[in-house]
Order: structure tokens, then sequence, then C-alpha cells
């Protein structure tokens, strides 16, 4: 006996919510994992450039190995000598912002704009912005506590990489289709952390010799800040910048506060609306919106790491939608606007390359019948070469 659309659905809506609690709860183990598994990703081209020049894999693991233990190494250096003085003047920061607030407070008074005080002081204190980013970085200082965990992982993963395609082709039904979706997935996601991760240097590097030559106090850990957070989407640009500027507003002039805030606007800017458009293409695969709430998902299940991690998460998520007629309205969903011919379109439709000539070739229409056919029918869609 078949049940019903609405038990179904049900059905799924309740597995969906046991499995987001499981990995919520599985979080302090699941973070340094995915972790590990978007790294080995990462490292995965210099590994197969080294094996191609020759050098055994034992060796080739070895320099990869050593090239990511001297770049956590380099972080954890920064932030553990750059976060402890912060973290020491961050209350003084804090109490003379509260006091610039007390005080712009009076002067909207002057001009009869009475505001209520302990509502702003209980829901508006730009004085929590400074501790976000310490939080924050501490957050990410925890994972790197797991650093032994992850390397281990990484290294695991990248020895039995090799071997995957052999075993895909093996167990799997249609190992074709399962290796071409698998590295369609690898490759995404490589070249979003690849460059993602080359703007975000250059963020870092720019931010910090801007306020290094107006002499603002932290300058390194404000470059740091502004190179992980620009894998934060949508607002890890913001919310990288308010910590700075409310620094400086309370320990310099007003001019060097605008002079800091231009220039976290064109770096951010040239970047950000330039140069990352320029080489992602048509962007990630993702709608604005899904990207903003991915970064909210995300964050909320697996903490700050999840927050770093929402879009390769959920471009994966959307490729693997991508490969089952039935959840395949999902993936069209979450992807950014459909036009009409497009490469995009031809891909959730299953219209691409021969499909496509052949259904504009077919008389009567043929091509819009073999694609409702196709809807409606897996089976049918799979033999008219549309599936």
């Amino acid at each position: 006996m078949e049940s019903s659309p609405a038990a179904r659905f049900l059905l799924n809506a309740a597995a969906l919510v046991v499995v987001i609690a499981g990995m919520r709860a599985a979080a302090p183990l699941l973070t340094p994992f995915l972790l590990a598994v978007f790294i080995a990703i990462v490292a995965s081209p210099p590994l197969l450039w080294l094996k191609r020049r020759r050098l055994p894999l034992w060796a080739a693991l070895l320099v990869v190995l050593g090239g990511l233990v001297g770049i956590g190494a380099l972080i954890a250096s920064l932030l553990s000598t750059s976060l402890d003085p912060f973290m020491t003047t961050l209350p003084d920061a804090q109490a003379r912002l509260k006091e610039l607030t007390l005080d712009l407070l009076g002067w909207l008074d002057s001009f009869g704009l009475h505001l209520p005080r302990e509502a702003l002081a209980t829901y508006i204190d730009p004085s929590n912005a400074m501790g976000i980013a310490g939080d924050f970085i501490s957050g990410v200082g925890g994972v790197l506590g797991n650093a032994a965990l992850i390397l281990l992982t990484v290294f695991f993963i990248l020895l039995e990489a090799a071997g995957l395609p052999a075993k895909l082709t093996v167990a799997m039904k249609t190992p074709e289709t399962t290796l071409t979706r698998l590295r369609r997935v690898l490759d995404n996601v490589n070249r979003y952390m690849m460059i993602k991760t080359t703007t975000s240097i250059a963020t870092g590097l720019l931010i910090w010799l801007w306020l290094s030559i107006l002499g603002v106090n932290f300058a390194v850990l404000w470059g740091l800040v502004a190179f992980l957070f620009n894998f934060v989407p949508t607002i890890g640009s913001f919310v990288a910048a308010a910590p700075a500027v409310l620094l400086v507003l309370v320990q310099m002039d007003l001019e060097t506060v605008l002079l800091v805030t231009v220039g976290y606007v064109l770096v951010n800017g040239l970047i950000g609306n330039y140069i990352e458009p320029k080489y992602m293409g048509r962007g990630v695969g993702l709608s604005t919106l899904i990207v903003f709430s991915s970064l909210v998902f995300w964050g909320w299940v697996l903490g700050p790491v999840g927050m770093f991690l929402s879009v390769p998460l959920t471009m994966a998520l959307k490729i693997a939608l991508e490969a089952y007629p039935d959840t395949r309205p999902i993936a069209v969903l979450l992807g950014p606007e459909v036009l009409s011919g497009s490469r995009f379109e031809d891909e959730v439709t299953g219209l691409d390359g021969e499909g496509r000539k052949d259904a504009d070739e077919a008389p009567d229409g043929g091509g819009s019948a073999a694609l409702s056919a196709s809807r409606k029918d897996p089976a049918a869609g799979r033999a008219t070469g549309l599936d």
C-alpha cells in the first residue's frame, strides 16, 4: 500500500530534523573531519603536481603536509601574539565606546530627539561588536587545537584518494556517472577554495599594509581577521571591518577613522566586486538568498567553521540533489536565476549535448514532449537520453 504524499513529506521532514539534530550534537567531531576533507581537496592539486614530477607518493605527502603544518603554525603564531594584547585592551575600549554612545544620545537629545537609553543599551551596544571578532577568532583557535586530528585525517584522505576511483568502479552500479558527479564536486569546491584563498590572502595583506601606514594598533590582527572573514560570504567583510573601525574611533581621531573606513571599502569593493566575480565566472551556482541562508544554517549547526565552509558545503549538496529526478527541483531552487537556453537549464533538465540537439530537431514539438515525459517518468527520460 502506497503512502500519501502528505505522509511521505512528513516522514522526510522528520528524517531531516533528526539528521540536522544529529549533526549539531556531533559538531565537535564533525567539524574537524569536514575541515580536513576540504583541506585535502585544496591540497590534492599540489600532491598530483609533485607526483607528475616523478616524486614518490610518500615524499609528495611529506612536502604537502609540511606546507600545511607551516601555514597552520603561522596562523597560530599570529593569533597568539596578536589576540592576547587585544583582549587585554578590550574592556577599556568597550567602556570608552559606551561613553561615546551616551555622548551621542545626549547630542541627539539637544535636538529634541529623545531615545530610550535603557533599551538602546540593551539591544544596540556597539561595544559588543568588538567582542564578536575576539570570540570568533577564539573559536577558530579552538578548532586549531585539534590540529593533530585534522592533519592525520588529511594524511589518510590523500593516501586513499588515488585508489578511490577503482573502489567506486567495483562498488557502484553506474561507476561512470558516480565518478563524473564526484569529479564535478571536487572541481567546483577546489576552484572556489583556491580562488577564495588567494583573494583572502590579498585582502589580509592590503588591510594590514594600509593600517600599518596609518599607525593603527593591532594591524597584524586586523589583517588576519580580514583574511579569515573573507571566507564568510555576504557579511564577512562588514564584520571584519567593524571592530577595527570602532577601535580606531576610540583610540585615534576622526580623520583616521575615515581613512580606515575608506581603505576597507576600497579593498573589499575591488576584490569582492571585481576580482572574485571575474575569476569565478557566473559565481558559485547558488542564489544570493541561499548563500546568506547557508551561512546562517551551517554557522548554527557547526559553529564558526560552518560559516567558512557554508558555500562549499551547499555547493556539494546542490550537485548531489541534481543527480536524482525527485530532488532536482530543490537543486533548481538553490541555484541562481535560470535563463532560457542556458547551460544551467540544460543541466537541471537533463538536456545537454546530444540530448538538446535531438530535442531541437524533433518534429512537431518532439523536444517538449520528450522533456515532459522525462519529468513524469524517469525511466522514459533515461530511454530518450534526457536523464
